[in-house]
């Protein structure tokens, strides 16, 4: 039995056919997956298994051509603050500081209930939960590569979406810097009891940070193959995880998974 109550997120029956030259391209077929309030989900894949596409159908950024995703009871029919999304692109603004960066999308969405003080306060709340206080007034080209993704991701938690989504956030970092932010992820989820569904291609990633891995199928027409839940008990530390039994279990399901029942991709490349 699941230590969650009733899911947030409901995927059911999710397929998506894009049109091309070449005519209808099958990305994804009968998606059928639940989400529930407070768990971390990771999407696992070779490239094209459609990890991305499922995650933009999620953000609302595209339509499945058929079934339906629920958030809430509520049909997904377009992006909303309900949902947060960090890409691996930081996508700041450029001419605007770090808590500017943020201040915008706390304004568009609780500008009609609070005052400027109210919303300035909220979001150096978001930029100190980051640990990004002392760069407040920077600008993204002031700052590193890590600092910007710590921003982003204070903009998307500031909205205080029921779901954060993550689209290979750290996948463009150095190892050390990817690391240090896997666990500052970890503190932050801890904190704020956030909803999370991340793609990644980092199998050590996916086991450190997840209540379940869902492992995709190659595509087209890709699947989901297999959901292994991750039974680790949280605070989760990086250093003490490397000699457990059982998260090496946990990693060599999912390489199993993807180097030995889904490697056709890779050996044709």
């Amino acid at each position: 039995m699941s230590k969650f109550d009733k899911p947030m997120l409901q995927i059911a029956d999710v397929g998506m056919t894009f049109a091309t030259r070449r005519g209808p391209f099958v990305a994804l077929r009968d998606i059928q997956l639940n989400v529930q309030r407070g768990e971390f989900v990771s999407l696992i894949g070779h490239s094209g298994c459609g990890k991305s596409t499922l995650l933009n159908l999620v953000a609302g950024l595209t339509t499945p051509t058929s079934g339906v995703l629920l958030l809430d009871d509520r049909e997904l029919t377009g992006p909303g603050p309900d949902r947060g999304v960090v890409f691996q692109n930081h996508s700041l603004l450029p001419w605007l500081s770090c808590l500017d960066n943020v201040y915008l999308a706390v304004e568009r969405v609780f500008g009609d209930k609070e005052t400027k003080a109210q919303l300035r306060e909220r979001s150096l709340a978001a930029i100190e939960l980051v640990g990004m206080g002392h760069a407040v007034a920077k600008r993204p080209q002031e700052i590193s590569g890590g600092m910007k993704q710590r921003v982003g991701i204070a903009r998307a938690l500031a909205m205080e979406p029921k779901m954060l989504l993550m689209d290979e956030p750290f996948g463009a970092l150095d190892a050390l810097t990817r690391a240090r932010l896997q666990d500052e992820l970890l503190k932050i989820v801890a904190a704020t009891g956030a909803t999370v569904m991340m793609v990644t291609h980092d199998v050590d990633e996916a086991v450190l940070l997840s209540d379940r891995i869902v492992m995709m199928t190659n595509g087209p027409a890709a699947t989901i193959g297999e959901v292994l839940s991750v039974d680790l008990p949280r605070p989760r530390d990086r250093v003490e995880l490397v000699g457990d039994p059982a998260y090496a279990r946990y990693r060599k399901e999912v390489i199993d998974f993807l180097y030995t029942r889904h490697s056709h991709v890779e050996r044709a490349a």
